[in-house]
């Protein structure tokens, strides 16, 4: 009976921890504009998405304004690649509010940067971007569409 007992309270701390698991995944995925509330400028629609228990995003949709829809200064296999539809934000490890140890690229410059996301609520996304600590970085928020 002791051991049935305790297998019962594995199996429901499992599922705890999977049912935690799932609630992150579906906040974070989705689709987000990289601009928010009273911004006056066009913005991006990114979609982050899960792939093999990392979260990656990928450019949607890009402001009519942008000029150049191609990654002239990207490196290797992203060099003149088409912006909308890019990867530009990968292998984010999963944390209890986001992702971690992930890379960021920006199209403009071709450079990429260390990056995490954190939800700051249930439609507003930290994505912070940085060199080396995450105390030296910059932080943009993204706002879920609806």
């Amino acid at each position: 009976m002791r051991n049935f007992c305790n297998l019962l309270k594995t199996f429901f701390i499992l599922l705890f921890f999977f049912l935690i698991n799932s609630e992150i995944t579906s906040q974070i995925t989705g689709h987000w504009n990289t601009k928010g509330p009273g911004d006056e400028k066009e913005n991006s629609l990114v979609e982050i998405y899960e792939h093999n228990g990392k979260f990656y995003g990928k450019i949607v949709k890009l402001p009519p304004s942008v000029t150049g829809s191609k990654c002239e200064k990207c490196t290797g296999d992203l060099k003149d690649k088409p912006i909308e539809g890019m990867v530009f934000l990968s292998d984010l490890t999963k944390t209890s509010s986001g992702g971690k140890n992930g890379t960021v690229l920006d199209p403009a410059t071709g450079k990429s940067y260390n990056c995490f996301i954190e939800l700051n609520g249930a439609d507003k996304l930290q994505v912070k971007a940085y060199v080396g600590s995450p105390a030296f970085g910059k932080s943009q928020y993204w706002y879920r569409t609806k």
